[in-house]
């Protein structure tokens, strides 16, 4: 688990007014899915039928073609998971034409660059969910575990600020809901990110003669323990501060 401890002084007003909005966002999904009976993850598991292991949902995945954001929602086999009382979890990702211009792969060993001119894409980070529906971790991943094209951490976190799922299907909620997560945890995310690149650099040095990106033994490559309600708590909190002293 990655210790980070968040220094609220260090940023500006209106970014925290913005992560604030989103937190109220992800609320607001919570409470109209509560209303029926429903959460985050049976919202969206709901149209596929009998939930299976490893199967992506919805179908297809979710892919919003103004933004090229894209994720999914799955669960690993019970003897499979790692010690965390987990449900499943959502992989976030970018695809080419929703990256920030100047965005380039890096050309690591065995690198190929893929077919299609928007197939490039690049995980951004994975959200833990428990059995309730409820966000409680975050954490990135080693590049043969989504498949993904690897990019640095810098170019990753310049991309952050292009995810947002902005259609209703399969699920308005969802959609909004993870959006508004990735905005409302930005600096924990920007930090698990780096730490992705300090864990693999770290791996390399220590075994120089497996590819590093493909090795199995490195599957988690940072991750943080999170709680909505902490985290709108702290905004709150440091917004009022600055409007006392404004």
């Amino acid at each position: 688990m990655t210790e980070f401890t968040i220094d609220w002084t260090s940023y500006p007003t209106g970014r925290l007014e913005r992560m604030l909005a989103a937190g109220r966002d992800v609320m607001e999904c919570h409470r109209v899915l509560t209303l029926t009976g429903d959460n985050i993850v049976g919202e969206l598991i709901k149209t596929g039928g009998s939930f299976f292991e490893w199967s992506h949902y919805p179908e297809g995945d979710v892919y919003d073609r103004n933004s090229h954001a894209q994720f999914y929602y799955h669960a690993h086999p019970k003897d499979e998971q790692r010690d965390w009382k987990e449900h499943g979890h959502f992989h976030t990702f970018l695809r080419p034409r929703g990256m920030p211009e100047g965005s380039k792969p890096l050309p690591i060993d065995g690198f190929e660059f893929p077919e299609g001119p928007n197939d490039a894409l690049s995980h951004l980070i994975a959200v833990s969910m428990d059995e309730f529906g409820f966000a409680q971790r975050l954490f990135t991943t080693n590049r043969w575990v989504t498949g993904e094209v690897w990019y640095d951490g810098d170019t990753v976190i310049r991309m952050l600020e292009n995810f947002i799922i902005d259609h209703a299907q399969p699920s308005w909620p969802v959609n909004r809901w993870i959006s508004g997560i990735i905005m409302l945890y930005r600096p924990m995310i920007e930090f698990l990110v780096r730490e992705r690149d300090v864990a693999i650099t770290a791996w390399q040095e220590k075994y120089p003669d497996r590819d590093v990106y493909e090795d199995r033994e490195l599957e988690v490559t940072s991750t943080i323990d999170i709680r909505v309600e902490d985290q709108i708590r702290a905004l709150t909190e440091e917004l009022g501060r600055r409007r006392v002293r404004a």
